[in-house]
């Protein structure tokens, strides 16, 4: 049976759609059978990342609804060949009428044809969140070295513990390693005693992400330093004990601002 993988957030534009479907991709590399599901329902952009909005004919809204089968709103990947995906909905009050139990049973059919189903969830705490983090075996809450975006991921991490999700990740999205030697972002280190969640990841700053995602196709094959980042994420994920690099031990403002012997590591 396949796992379950929900890519969530709080704060809108941390990177999460990028996130899955670069760390997909790089599953699929690892010769896993991959399929990624948007459940961001009005607000599609996972077929947008991924170039493939052109070949759309259903979506998760249809085949939740029963208008179709699974296989046909599943869109494969050429570039890819272990690689599918399934769009959502961009239709103004697509969701109305899915539900949790219909989500259950698509992945349940979903579990048994792929290795990884991955999940793009839509910011925030509503009801696309709802059917994404329902019967979800791995959650990765998706950041940035922001305040406001952290004091959101905390909030989604208290949800998804009263939850009970088997396990649950923090991955750190767009980290500026000069920003934190000018002791201008939260380190590494600094953020992880904020979170009680393990690290699955660290990706780097990257402008090459901005291009792939302009051009319609994954960072992964084009030699930067955040695919480095993408595929040791999957291979963590594959279960290979796969330390994370120490970027920087440095004391920033925000640390002054977070930390104290009274709060103890806490968020304030």
């Amino acid at each position: 049976m396949g796992e379950v993988i929900t890519f969530t957030s709080g704060k809108g534009g941390v990177g999460k759609t990028t996130t899955t479907a670069n760390v997909g991709v790089g599953l699929s590399l690892l010769d896993k059978k991959v399929v990624l599901v948007d459940t961001d329902i009005g607000l599609r952009n996972l077929d947008v990342v991924m170039g493939l909005e052109n070949r759309i004919l259903y979506n998760l809204v249809d085949v939740l609804s029963g208008r179709c089968r699974v296989k046909q709103a599943v869109l494969k990947d050429k570039r890819y060949p272990n690689l599918s995906i399934i769009p959502s909905s961009c239709a103004k009050g697509a969701a109305i009428g899915i539900n949790e139990k219909q989500m259950k049973n698509l992945l349940k059919d979903l579990r048994r044809d792929y290795d990884f189903v991955l999940i793009d969830s839509p910011a925030g705490i509503e009801h696309g969140f709802d059917l994404a983090t329902c019967d979800c075996d791995r959650a990765i809450i998706v950041t940035t070295p922001q305040v406001a975006a952290i004091h959101d991921a905390d909030c989604v991490l208290s949800i998804l513990k009263k939850r009970a999700v088997k396990e649950v990740n923090i991955l750190i999205n767009s980290f500026r390693r000069q920003m934190v030697k000018d002791g201008d972002m939260l380190d590494v280190a600094d953020i992880c005693e904020l979170f009680d969640a393990k690290l699955i990841g660290v990706v780097l700053e990257d402008e090459a992400i901005i291009v792939s995602q302009n051009r319609g196709e994954p960072v992964m094959g084009k030699h930067t330093v955040s695919e480095e980042c993408y595929i040791n994420i999957a291979r963590r994920l594959c279960k290979e004990e796969l330390p994370i690099p120490d970027y920087i031990r440095h004391k920033s403002i925000f640390s002054r601002i977070f930390f104290s012997k009274n709060t103890a590591g806490k968020l304030v």
